[in-house]
């Protein structure tokens, strides 16, 4: 149902425009619609993950979402399920959103009853997570290629679909939804531990219901992102939004805005004809859309404090002497 009244809608949009321009094509529509959805989720809390220092962390939850589609798909094979039937579209994505807020919350856990490091205890869990989804996905690899990883590693977001942009736009609702209750809470917890507690706010509740909604973020996303390049999305524009902000109301706004940006350039970018030596040279569109963040890291890092320098330097030897 839901396919068939959005693909009713862009192709309705698309015959607005004229043939050979970037919205004439509906697939590059979806494209853009579920690539500017994922950057607005993944800055709004990118800030927050750059502030709890839990880039690693990121990291292997996204790893971990290689193992559940793993589980997924095994449990697809034994109950024989069809490829193109429900239990691919909505069982597999049920089985790899549970399996990665379990290990989320186990890594929480195991950190909060043992002296170890944080960094320590979530190397554990990534070595295992990513050990078992390896030899899960080499059986099903040889049982007539089940499942393309490719696909998985890198992100395809021209092949979003209707249903997608459902589940996309319902992530960002409870992201929002989630920040506009407990954005307070989160940033107490995060940068002072001590007044949060004098505030009565519960650690152990923020940091849970973050790593809960950090692995719908990642599980989630990492159809149109890719599992390699997600924890880009959250961790480069917050960076960025770093060196240019003094406040977190500008730091997360700032985070989404870079973001976003990055996310229309790149699929924008990634959709123009490339040639060398007479052939067509066509880019993933992650890898795009990521690059273009580390771009805006290195011109945050360089062209802005030379231009700030610029803006503040005296002009007349007079003024230099005041």
């Amino acid at each position: 149902m839901y396919d068939t009244w959005l693909d009713g809608l862009v192709v309705r949009f698309s015959q607005l425009w004229p043939d050979g321009s970037f919205f004439s094509a509906p697939f590059l529509v979806y494209g853009l619609l579920a690539v500017l959805l994922v950057a607005a989720i993944c800055g709004a809390v990118g800030s927050l993950v750059v502030g709890n220092r839990m880039a690693f962390f990121s990291d292997a939850l996204a790893h971990t979402a290689f193992t559940g589609v793993a589980l997924g798909l095994l449990t697809g094979l034994f109950l024989d399920a069809p490829r193109d039937g429900d239990f691919y579209q909505l069982g597999i994505p049920f089985i790899m959103v549970g399996f990665g807020m379990t290990v989320g919350l186990l890594i929480a856990v195991v950190r909060e009853r043992t002296g170890l490091a944080s960094d320590t205890v979530i190397g554990v869990f990534f070595a295992g997570v990513v050990a078992f989804g390896t030899m899960v996905m080499k059986a099903l690899s040889s049982s007539g290629g089940y499942f393309r990883v490719d696909n998985f590693l890198w992100g395809d977001p021209i092949a979003a679909t209707g249903l997608d942009l459902m589940v996309l736009s319902v992530l960002a609702a409870i992201t929002f939804g989630l920040l506009l209750v407990m954005y307070n809470s989160l940033v107490f917890s995060s940068f002072n531990p001590s007044l949060a507690r004098s505030r009565n706010i519960s650690l152990r509740l923020c940091s849970f219901a973050f790593i809960v909604l950090l692995a719908l973020i990642v599980n989630l996303s990492q159809k149109v992102v890719g599992v390699l390049l997600i924890n880009g999305m959250l961790i480069v524009p917050a960076a960025t939004a770093g060196n240019l902000c003094r406040n977190m109301r500008q730091l997360f706004w700032t985070t989404i805005g870079l973001s976003v940006l990055a996310a229309g350039l790149g699929i924008w970018l990634s959709t123009k004809p490339l040639y060398f030596r007479g052939r067509e040279l066509s880019f993933g569109i992650s890898g795009f859309i990521v690059l273009m963040s580390v771009l805006f890291f290195i011109a945050s890092m360089t062209v802005v404090p030379w231009a700030r320098k610029r803006l503040q330097s005296p002009r007349t030897p007079a003024e230099a002497k005041a």
